[in-house]
């Protein structure tokens, strides 16, 4: 056997009497295969692992693209767009490390097609990121733009019985809309044209500036797509034309004709210190730790199932981190779309907590950081958004569905019986009284003046600046960082060097611990205290309840989560 020809081998440190293990390392093309997504944050539980198996984690690609920027045995990068499943702001984070490993070696994106008739938005704003595009013959561009769906479900309840009865402040939180509303809004049409706009105005610009293209270039192009291969690279919005074996050979020519594949994220394993170096560090206290913190699903009280963001598991982390003295910084990466008022502002208070205790706090905002989870961003210290990330939704809801007409009409008999003049208040077999009316209205005046006043206190802004950007108003992340509701655009790294930046902490010289695979079966422990993790350990989603969510959530209807809950039914791509 070959030993050098092994590409993990080669990378190994030398061992002395073992010929061809390390050394004498032959030259490596990596490869970053996007097809099967990448892995923004630990699994959440034993089947999401299993799912995942596939899929290199987001810190993988971004270590081994960095160190193989510096590394003389690495050639280059072919990047296999394909049929990325990522959300536009997880492909933007993505296409920010292939951009900065474009600046110091030769990339190639690839793929069959961006898009077959439909739109392919995400991955072309990866690819532009490369050196040289390559599409296949009798593939397209789909650089279609964006389409925005806004699902009201009011008739299909009129029809079956059901009475929603909801409230909101103000106009732009819609969210109770797809519930209850009997047509689009105004104010709903405003906020989701604004978020396909700005999308649509952000990937022009970036494919014009990475194509050395103007802007009307780029949308003449779009205004044509789908757009056949011949004519994207006509149009400059490729470079060439070819499949798979001329892409890599092309690459075996331009580069150098001896040389070895190997995924990204398998290099960066490679690179990783020895066990025996591992241990050491373990042992060593002297590096500053960053450690990022998940907030990922719906916020929901409790510690909740293996899609939520549980306040009681959450809140129990980042006590824990406060009782670590190696760590320095906290990012809290945030990746949900609302939830319950209650449980956002406890996590709000331990986020408030660690910056008391003296660690700088900075929110790094995935796809959605909206209402509940941009209220546990507001407090940290600085907050990174990506460009598409929805944001803001400074808004409340409340109400409940009415299922006394649908009783009626299938011949089912419930009679409620209630010891105390509310106790009936959230029950769906009657409405709301004018006296129940008057008190949600109250209560969500009450809600929606805290939120406004702690967002304006959080951010440094005068109440009656922020209000005005508030009222429910979902914005996408440029809108929301020209606005002062962000502070920087970009991803998980750029929040690291910030903190390590409030710190006063070199970024190269800190340790950011990379969550196991298998943290959840640390749950399994009996916990000691209410302060080991293990006491709010999240619970496998089980019951009807879980599948209905899953089930709507499929065919695009979202169950919101809590009163502040960001607009369900819009969806972009």
């Amino acid at each position: 056997m070959d030993l050098p020809s092994l590409p993990l081998l080669r990378h190994l440190p030398a061992i002395p009497g073992v010929p061809g293990l390390g050394g004498t390392a032959r030259r490596t093309v990596l490869e970053l295969d996007l097809a099967h997504g990448v892995r923004t944050g630990p699994a959440r539980h034993p089947l999401e692992a299993l799912r995942q198996r596939h899929s290199p984690s987001l810190r993988a690609v971004g270590a081994g693209l960095r160190a193989a920027a510096d590394d003389d045995d690495v050639l280059g990068l072919l990047v296999h767009v394909g049929t990325t499943p990522l959300t536009l702001a997880a492909a933007d984070e993505v296409a920010a490390m292939v951009a900065d490993f474009s600046q110091a070696k030769p990339s190639i994106a690839w793929t069959a097609t961006f898009g077959e008739l439909g739109p392919g938005l995400a991955a072309y704003r990866i690819a532009v990121n490369a050196r040289e595009i390559w599409l296949q013959p009798t593939g397209a561009l789909g650089l279609t733009g964006v389409h925005a769906g806004i699902t009201l479900l009011r008739g299909l309840f009129d029809k079956v019985g059901v009475d929603p009865e909801f409230a909101q402040r103000h106009e732009y939180k819609s969210a109770a809309d797809q519930l209850a509303a009997t047509e689009v809004s105004e104010a709903n049409r405003e906020m989701v044209q604004r978020l396909a706009d700005a999308v649509v105005d952000d990937t022009v610009a970036r494919v014009a500036a990475r194509r050395g293209l103007d802007d009307a270039a780029v949308r003449a192009a779009m205004a044509q797509a789908p757009v056949g291969a011949a004519a994207a690279l006509e149009a400059g919005l490729v470079d060439r034309l070819g499949y798979r074996d001329e892409v890599y050979a092309h690459a075996a020519t331009a580069w150098t004709p001896s040389w070895e594949p190997l995924f990204v994220h398998r290099y960066a394993h490679a690179q990783q210190p020895s066990p025996a170096e591992r241990l050491q560090a373990l042992t060593r206290r002297d590096r500053p730790v960053v450690t990022v913190v998940d907030v990922a699903g719906p916020i929901v009280l409790g510690p909740g199932t293996g899609n939520q963001a549980g306040s009681d598991r959450v809140t129990a982390r980042l006590r824990e981190v406060g009782r670590d003295d190696a760590v320095k910084a906290v990012v809290l990466r945030v990746d949900r779309p609302g939830g319950s008022y209650v449980a956002s502002d406890a996590i709000r208070r331990e986020v408030i907590r660690l910056r008391e205790g003296g660690r700088p706090v900075v929110a790094a905002m995935g796809a959605t950081a909206a209402s509940g989870g941009y209220f546990v961003s507001m407090p940290c210290d600085e907050i990174v958004a990506q460009p598409t990330t929805f944001t803001g939704s400074i808004g409340v809801l409340a109400g409940k569905l009415v299922v006394r007409r649908l009783l009626d009409r299938v011949g089912v008999v419930h009679e409620g019986i209630d010891a105390g003049p509310r106790a009936g208040f959230l029950s769906a077999a009657r409405g709301f009284s004018d006296d129940e009316w008057a008190f949600l209205d109250r209560w969500l005046d009450e809600v929606y003046d805290d939120f406004t006043t702690k967002a304006a206190a959080d951010r440094g802004m005068e109440h009656a600046v922020l209000e005005p950007l508030a009222r429910g108003r979902v914005w996408l992340g440029t809108d929301a960082h020209a606005r002062g509701l962000v502070d920087h655009l970009g991803g998980t790294r750029l929040a690291v060097e910030r903190s390590c930046a409030l710190a006063g902490i070199d970024p190269d010289d800190v340790v950011v611990p990379s969550s196991s695979p298998l943290e959840w079966l640390q749950q399994l422990r009996p916990a000691e205290s209410s302060e080991s993790p293990a006491a709010a350990a999240m619970v496998l989603p089980t019951g009807p309840e879980s599948l209905l969510a899953t089930l709507a959530a499929s065919v695009g209807i979202a169950v919101p989560h809590g009163v502040l809950s960001m607009p369900v039914g819009v969806s972009l791509r």
